[in-house]
């Protein structure tokens, strides 16, 4: 366990603020200090809040001193994607045309993390409207590689990988629609977890695909993640979408064995293509994960790729519905990639995409029949370590939608089916670049995927690595 602050885990720092071995206002201090010397090489955060979030954490202070715990993120400084809304301040959902929007409700999730008692560190950069697989974006500019700056972060939740990454936070929501908190994480080397559709509300949060949008963290470790998941997830009498089942106990399945358990391992599609150094990786990692007890077998999933092509249908045609005022009156405020993309989903058929919605259903049974008797599988999160900022810099060229698909072939069908999925740091390329995997369960199961992510952790160390300034 690190004794510098800002290099703490979330629930290392938690539980040293609880118990006083540190004040909420030393530990806002660690994070601002490296705020200051990483933001202006990473592009990480889109607003600061250095004195608001002092006095924020003065405040902690002094209630703790009172007795008070306001619970178990308590004096913690913490910053989230700019798309949870909160009431009073600017969200700019990575956009123009919100560049001013003041939000005149508080997101549910994000209003659980405070009333846990969060303190605010600011809003971080994201891809415009949450549209966007790298890290770009054309009004605010690129978020840059903790781990080399001129790689991408990936997104769309880029400023959060970043921050994490960098310990410039100590976690930060994310958002998944196709991929969006695990190509982060993957690119980063921070864990991130994608929960089932209506898991954790999305009231509150800029929506991008109804069908598709899911909530959730990037942290750490898998136990923060786990830690995170609790506080925020169940029913939401504001989101008729959130599920009503009972939240499981996510921290106890952190400190599970995973002795026995029986991990699938795809026997096509996700093992197919990869990069050298990611094919490697993945090797070592499920060799990990059979030294812990795992049981590791081969699986044969349903065509995978029809999956990834849906989920694109999906996307395009509910994001297009969303903006479709806006491309009418505001056309000449998108960026270019993001113009092409909404535009190109205005031209779907609705028959093509009734038929992709009714497919999901079979598509699901199939998925359940094929994984019957494991407990989870692994995959990688892309087949590639993160390209440079300049390579993929496509905009609405016409290698944008390959570039977009390349990096998004294994995330994509998760979101379809609506299933969690948590990434994690699982080792490094030659150049130092992070690798990633992606650990996919049953609906509602994200305590299995906690358990298998923790035990991994505790046998290894790269998620506890941490990128150094040059």
């Amino acid at each position: 366990m690190s004794t510098e602050p800002a290099l703490m885990s979330l629930a290392e720092v938690a539980s040293a603020i609880a118990d006083k071995r540190l004040s909420s206002h030393e530990v806002t201090r660690a994070c601002l200090h490296r705020i200051a010397q990483w933001q202006p090489r990473l592009n990480a955060f889109m607003a600061i809040e250095a004195e608001a979030a002092l006095k924020a954490a003065g405040e902690a202070d002094a209630a703790l001193a009172r007795g008070q715990n306001r619970g178990p993120l308590h004096g913690v400084p913490l910053a989230h994607k700019d798309m949870y809304y909160d009431e009073g301040r600017v969200v700019t959902c990575g956009s123009l045309i919100r560049r001013d929007f003041v939000a005149t409700t508080t997101s549910t999730a994000l209003q659980r993390l405070k009333d846990a008692g969060q303190v605010r560190l600011g809003s971080l950069q994201m891809a415009e409207f949450a549209y966007g697989p790298t890290g770009h974006n054309f009004h605010f500019g690129a978020v840059h590689n903790p781990w080399l700056s001129g790689h991408i972060t990936g997104g769309s939740s880029s400023g959060s990988g970043a921050a994490v990454a960098a310990r410039l936070t100590f976690a930060a929501l994310g958002s998944d629609t196709g991929g969006s908190i695990r190509m982060p994480a993957h690119f980063c080397g921070v864990t991130g977890l994608k929960t089932t559709v209506g898991r954790v509300s999305r009231a509150g949060a800029m929506p991008l695909s109804q069908s598709l949008d899911t909530v959730g963290p990037l942290a750490r470790t898998a136990e923060d993640c786990a830690l995170l998941l609790g506080l925020m997830a169940g029913a939401d009498p504001e989101d008729p979408t959130a599920s009503t089942l009972p939240v499981p106990d996510y921290l106890a399945a952190t400190r599970a064995s995973i002795k026995g358990l029986k991990i699938g391992v795809p026997s096509a599609f996700y093992v197919e293509d990869l990069d050298a150094e990611v094919a490697r990786c993945l090797d070592e990692t499920i060799a990990a994960l059979k030294r812990e007890g795992a049981d590791i077998v081969k699986v044969t999933l349903p065509d995978q790729r029809q999956l990834t092509a849906a989920s694109q249908l999906v996307l395009a045609v509910e994001a297009a519905a969303f903006h479709k005022r806006w491309l009418i009156e505001r056309p000449q405020d998108y960026g270019p990639q993001v113009l092409m993309r909404l535009q190109n989903g205005l031209a779907i058929p609705a028959i093509s995409y009734l038929e992709a919605m009714r497919w999901r259903g079979p598509a699901l049974s199939a998925h359940a029949e094929a994984t019957a008797k494991v407990d989870a599988l692994i995959a990688p999160v892309s087949p590639v370590a993160a390209p440079t900022i300049v390579e993929s810099d496509v905009g609405n060229g016409p290698d944008a939608e390959a570039v977009i698909q390349r990096l998004t072939r294994f995330t994509r069908p998760v979101n379809y089916l609506g299933l969690p999925s948590l990434a994690i740091p699982t080792g490094f390329t030659a150049k130092g670049l992070p690798v990633g995997m992606q650990l996919i369960g049953r609906s509602f199961d994200e305590a299995t995927l906690l358990t298998v992510g923790a035990a991994f952790q505790r046998a290894t160390d790269f998620h506890a690595r941490v990128p150094k300034l040059p």
